[in-house]
């Protein structure tokens, strides 16, 4: 059985700070300054904020985080590129200490801050600005070969499932990117979707026969990635994570959930995460990706 839910196609500004890491106040200066355009309003008069737009605060936040000023990042959007001591010697000492460890933590900081414009001069695009395990995995792919909307949806996993959420769905991305013809259909498939917009009913016969060509050729996309040995890549992203980021010995959890210890540390659960990523889907759309996963059901070994 199916859940009813279906991910909003706008939310408040709320859940848009919530979801790419800020707060309100931050959106509302990002409209001031003209980094983020003013969206569309509710009935209620109130802001209403779309995939695009949570793709730009998503990227804004991405820069913001390498230390790349707001001004400097509005202008790569329109052109398109104290503490108190005491005087006994222990005051100091613990002075001094929590000052080392403000250092420290200032120094990691401007480290990873340097990596991160490393990483973008090196790879020439905004690649550069997702985690260095997610880059990694693609470094292999001829340049120019990700398009931004592969891009855009890595953006997107690694806030919902982390790094490695991302770096497993590259796969799909490194398959589209070596073999022509599975792009060709990927993007034939990508419009027949599209055109299921808001005029078009659930039982409208169309959708049903995308839903077919959208199982036939996911189906032909993993035999694919299983020829090339590319889920055997995927096996080895599990261990290297598991080598960088070992489990706490009482977490019992299961290694195989990608929302579970893989996002950025303080984030939210990947449930609440897609609650508040607005899709624009329609109704159309949803129930044609139901029939899709219904059909992928069937294919499955019966357990």
């Amino acid at each position: 059985m199916h859940s009813s839910f279906t991910p909003p196609r706008q939310v408040k500004i709320g859940d848009a700070a919530a979801f790419a890491g800020t707060t309100p106040r931050a959106i509302r200066h990002y409209h001031e300054i003209g980094l983020l355009p003013e969206p569309e309003r509710g009935g209620d008069d109130r802001r209403r904020y779309g995939y695009e737009d949570m793709i730009r605060l998503l990227w804004i936040r991405k820069m913001a985080d390498a230390g790349i000023a707001l001004d400097d990042i509005r202008d790569a959007f329109t052109t398109g590129a104290a503490f108190a001591g005491a005087d006994s010697g222990d005051g100091i000492a613990g002075t001094l200490e929590r000052l080392e460890e403000t250092l420290a933590e200032q120094e990691a900081e401007l480290g990873r801050q340097r990596m991160a414009v490393q990483r973008m001069r090196t790879e020439g695009s905004r690649m550069g600005l997702l985690s260095d395990f997610v880059t990694d995995r693609l470094k292999s792919l001829p340049e120019g070969s990700l398009r931004q909307a592969d891009l855009d949806t890595l953006l997107v996993t690694e806030r919902i499932f982390g790094p490695l959420g991302a770096a497993v769905q590259a796969t799909r991305f490194i398959a589209l990117a070596t073999h022509p013809t599975l792009r060709e259909d990927s993007d034939r498939i990508d419009d027949a979707e599209e055109a299921l917009d808001d005029s078009v009913a659930v039982d409208d016969p169309r959708v049903a026969q995308v839903a077919v060509e959208r199982h036939t050729f996911e189906s032909a996309l993993h035999a694919v990635i299983e020829e090339s040995g590319l889920d055997k890549d995927d096996d080895a992203l599990f261990d290297a994570w598991d080598t960088l980021h070992p489990a706490p010995a009482d977490d019992g959890e299961d290694g195989a959930d990608l929302g579970s210890g893989r996002r950025e540390a303080g984030s939210m659960s990947a449930f609440e995460a897609i609650g508040k990523m607005p899709y624009d889907v329609s109704p159309a759309q949803w129930r044609c990706m139901e029939l899709a996963i219904e059909l992928s059901a069937q294919d499955s070994p019966a357990t």
